[in-house]
């Protein structure tokens, strides 16, 4: 529930902002599933306890220190917080200036001089928490600045896994493939030395060259798809791809998953999701503006001040007969503004609820994304499994097929049929031992895992060293926000 309601406390006039209840399940559907603990929470370096792969722990280093998607989130996180900056800035005297003039003009054949010193102040009260209001709405959208560059950089962490998860998956469909070949070319030694020996027909031997240089046209396609792959990392880790080298032209296994994985509670999600968090933000954030606009309706009240000098020679300013000085008081009252004033505050509330509607949304929609992530990993497992005994059995009848063709038991038809069905198992395998990886680190991103590793750190420190440099050298300001 959220109460948005206007008071005048403490001479301050705004919603009062509670976070809205969210509807969360209290368990997740697969929660009796023991490769799932609900009881233990994502540990924010997931990738490492999931996968224990040190080379795809060193490209999430890389990516989150050199990617150049995250470092731009960055910068708008710290453009938000400037803006808060400029708003508490607000709240104190608007004007504190410090001016002076001097003048030499003719007057009745006169030559006369002018000088002129002074310092003004205007200082607009805070009455009815107007600009306060506008301190809130900014410290709010700051932190869902913040939330937006977790989301960034959960995003990051998982694309990051998943293009290393699909170059390990096709390095192995290339095994795979390799192989096939392999065992397809002894098929057609078989096939031709029984042709060579007229045990049976040159039919066989055509049959089986058709089969392997089929299977070998597989081959540059997967090359050509493990290339991009690669070329999306070295995006991914902020290099060209010619940079990347032959960082992974070896080839390695696909990551295992462990046994069980933590998933925490569905509650977790209201914490944990940076989109969850960010609609909650900017949501809070429009809270305030609704108090912002319900201060025009009351009348403003300033008070302003000046002090300075005045004198016809430079040598008698600040004697006692050429001070000035005023003091004075006012106030503002918008009367007749033909409803305008209240539309905006209708305005600003529609808003309002818009977002929570749009809030409420995101939050069915991230446990909906995460119950889907769950039984798609816990159901590619079970699937993987069996195809683990299809692929052994499927190995198994190439090697029967061939030694009974060997000795004229069966017809070369069934030697190719299971040479075919073995060659589609085998990458059936593969991929599916991908698919298992795959949808892992999806439960991690669904889940908002990862966002942690930032350690709390203020959107300043966020900011890459030699991006600090080159404000530095523009501004000469930032030595200040950025101390060495």
């Amino acid at each position: 529930m959220v109460i948005v309601a206007a008071s005048i406390a403490g001479c301050t006039l705004g919603p009062a902002y509670h976070p809205p209840v969210a509807p969360a399940a209290d368990s997740w559907i697969e929660s009796g599933n023991t490769e799932i603990n609900a009881n233990a929470r994502v540990t924010p370096a997931w990738w490492e306890k999931a996968f224990s792969d040190p080379l795809l722990d060193e490209l999430v280093a890389v990516a989150l220190e050199q990617n150049l998607s995250l470092r731009s989130a960055t910068l708008r996180m710290m453009q938000s917080q400037q803006l808060l900056a400029i708003a508490v800035g607000n709240q104190f005297p608007q004007l504190q200036q410090l001016n002076g003039s001097a003048a030499r003009f003719k007057e009745n054949n006169l030559i006369l001089e002018s000088y002129d010193i002074g310092f003004n102040l205007s200082w607009e009260l805070d009455m009815w928490g107007r600009f306060r209001g506008e301190v809130r709405s900014a410290a709010a959208s700051m932190e869902a600045s913040v939330a937006a560059y977790d989301g960034v950089l959960v995003s990051l962490v998982a694309q990051v896994a998943q293009v290393y998860v699909q170059i390990r998956t096709t390095q192995s469909r290339l095994e795979v493939a390799r192989q096939n070949i392999q065992l397809q070319s002894q098929s057609l030694h078989i096939a031709r030395a029984k042709a060579n020996a007229g045990e049976v027909s040159d039919l066989d031997a055509e049959q089986a060259e058709s089969l392997l240089y089929n299977t070998k046209a597989i081959v540059p396609g997967l090359e050509s798809t493990l290339q991009q792959l690669k070329n999306s990392l070295a995006v991914l880790l902020g290099r060209t791809p010619y940079s990347l080298g032959g960082l992974l032209d070896a080839t390695a296994a696909i990551p295992t998953v462990p046994p069980q994985v933590a998933v925490g509670m569905p509650q977790d999600l209201l914490r944990q999701r940076p989109d969850i968090r960010v609609a909650e933000r900017l949501l809070a954030a429009q809270g305030a503006q609704i108090g912002v606009a319900r201060a025009e309706l009351y009348p403003s009240f300033s008070i302003a001040g000046a002090i300075g000098s005045q004198a016809v020679d430079i040598d008698r300013l600040f004697e006692g007969e050429s001070e000035t000085w005023s003091i004075a008081g006012g106030f503002a009252w918008n009367l007749f503004n033909y409803g305008r004033l209240r539309s905006n505050v209708r305005l600003q509330d529609a808003r309002f609820q818009q977002l929570l509607e749009d809030y409420r949304q995101t939050v069915l929609e991230a446990q909906a994304d995460a119950e889907n992530a769950i039984v798609a990993y816990l159901k590619s497992h079970q699937q993987l499994a069996l195809i683990e005994r299809a692929a052994a059995a499927s190995r198994r009848s190439v090697e029967l097929s061939t030694a009974q063709y060997t000795n004229g038991l069966v017809g070369f038809n069934t030697v190719i049929n299971t040479l075919t069905s073995d060659a589609d198992q085998q990458d059936q395998l593969a991929q599916s031992r991908g698919a298992v990886a795959a949808n892992l680190v999806q439960v991690y991103r669904a889940l908002g895992g990862g966002w942690e590793v930032r350690e709390n750190l203020v959107p300043v420190e966020l900011v890459p060293p030699e991006t600090r440099d080159e404000m530095q050298q523009r501004t000469g300001y930032w030595h200040k926000v950025f101390p060495k």
